[in-house]
C-alpha cells in the first residue's frame, strides 16, 4: 500500500518525505491509513477490486455537499479509477480529528436540514452509487415512490433472492409491500440532497467542534428518508433532532413511512451481514401485510 500512497501524493503535489503511516480504523470494506508528510496530515483509503468509479462517486458525493455551503466535509485531495479489479483504488482525504462541544449535534441538525433544503431536478442520481460494498442503481425519477421502488428496495430484494435470504414467508411480504408502497410513502415528496449513509459512524467533530460529514452514499430524495436511518442504530441525540426540525419539519406521514424507509437498510444489512438482521426485517414487513 506504501508505493499507493506515495503515487497518491505525487499527484497531490506533496513531494516532502512521509513521517508517518498508520493503519487505521476506514469501515468493514477499506484499507484506511494516517499519513504525515512533513507538509500536512492525510485520511487515506484503499481498496482492490472495487469497480473503477468506486471512490470517484464517493468523492463526487462529497463535493456535492460541500458545494451547498451548509455543512462541512473532507477536502477531496485525490482519487484514481483502478482499470482492473487487480489494482488498487485509493482515495486521498483532509485529515478530521476534533472533539464535541456542548453546541455540536445542535449543529449538525442545523445544517444537515439546510443540506435537504437544496433540492434536486429530480429523485435519484446520475450515476449509480455503493451502499457498503453492494450497488445502488440511480437514474433519474419524477416520482419518489417509483424511485425508491425501483432503485432501493428491488435492487435489494435481487440481491437477497440470489442470496437466498427470503426464506419462510419474508418473499411474498416483501413483494407485497413493495407493490403497496403508494399507501404509506408520499408520491409528492420533494428530491433533497441526501448523504445516503448516515449512520452514526458518518459523522465526526473538526478541530473546531463542527460536525463533518464523511461517506457519503449520494442521491437525491425524501429528507425524512435519511432522518428514518438516523433513528435506526442510534447514535443521534434528542438535541440533533429537535434542532432539524426547527430548521425543516418532518411531513406528516413519517411514522407510517418511516419503517419502510429503514427496511431499506436492514435489508442492506441482511444482506452484507446474513441472518442476525433477519428478525428485524420480518418485524416491519409484519407491521404493513401480516
Amino acid at each position: 500500500m506504501k508505493k499507493h500512497i506515495q503515487h497518491a501524493l505525487e499527484h497531490i503535489g506533496d513531494t516532502s518525505n512521509i513521517d508517518t503511516i498508520k493503519q487505521v480504523g476506514g469501515g468493514d470494506i477499506n484499507q484506511a491509513y494516517y499519513v504525515r508528510t512533513k507538509q500536512q496530515e492525510y485520511f487515506i483509503k484503499g481498496n482492490q477490486g472495487i469497480p473503477p468509479h468506486f471512490f470517484r462517486v464517493e468523492a463526487k458525493g462529497l463535493q456535492l455537499m460541500k458545494d451547498t455551503q451548509t455543512v462541512r466535509v473532507p477536502e477531496v485531495y485525490y482519487y484514481d479509477e483502478p482499470a482492473s479489479k487487480q489494482e488498487q483504488g485509493v482515495l486521498a482525504l483532509e485529515w478530521i480529528e476534533g472533539n464535541k462541544e456542548r453546541d455540536t449535534e445542535e449543529l449538525l441538525g442545523r445544517q444537515l436540514a439546510n443540506m435537504h433544503k437544496h433540492f434536486g431536478k429530480a429523485h435519484g442520481f446520475e450515476e449509480d452509487t455503493f451502499i457498503g460494498s453492494l450497488p445502488q442503481p440511480n437514474g433519474w425519477y419524477d416520482n419518489w415512490v417509483d424511485y425508491y421502488h425501483d432503485s432501493r428496495l428491488v435492487s435489494q430484494y435481487n440481491i437477497a433472492a440470489e442470496k437466498g435470504v427470503l426464506h419462510g414467508g419474508r418473499k411474498q411480504r416483501l413483494q407485497k409491500v413493495m407493490e403497496r408502497l403508494p399507501q404509506w410513502v408520499d408520491t409528492q415528496a420533494k428530491p433533497s440532497l441526501l448523504h445516503g449513509d448516515l449512520w452514526g459512524g458518518n459523522w465526526m467533530t473538526g478541530p473546531e467542534g463542527e460536525p463533518v460529514l464523511i461517506d457519503p452514499s449520494i442521491f437525491y430524495g425524501d429528507h425524512a428518508f435519511e432522518i428514518a436511518f438516523t433513528e435506526l442504530f442510534g447514535g443521534y441525540s434528542d438535541t440533533f433532532y429537535r434542532a432539524y426540525k426547527e430548521q425543516f419539519p418532518l411531513p406528516a406521514h413519517y411514522e407510517d413511512s418511516k419503517d419502510l424507509y429503514q427496511l431499506y437498510y436492514l435489508l442492506v444489512h441482511l444482506n452484507l451481514f446474513g441472518e442476525m438482521y433477519g428478525g428485524s426485517v420480518d418485524r416491519i414487513l409484519k407491521r404493513y401485510v401480516d
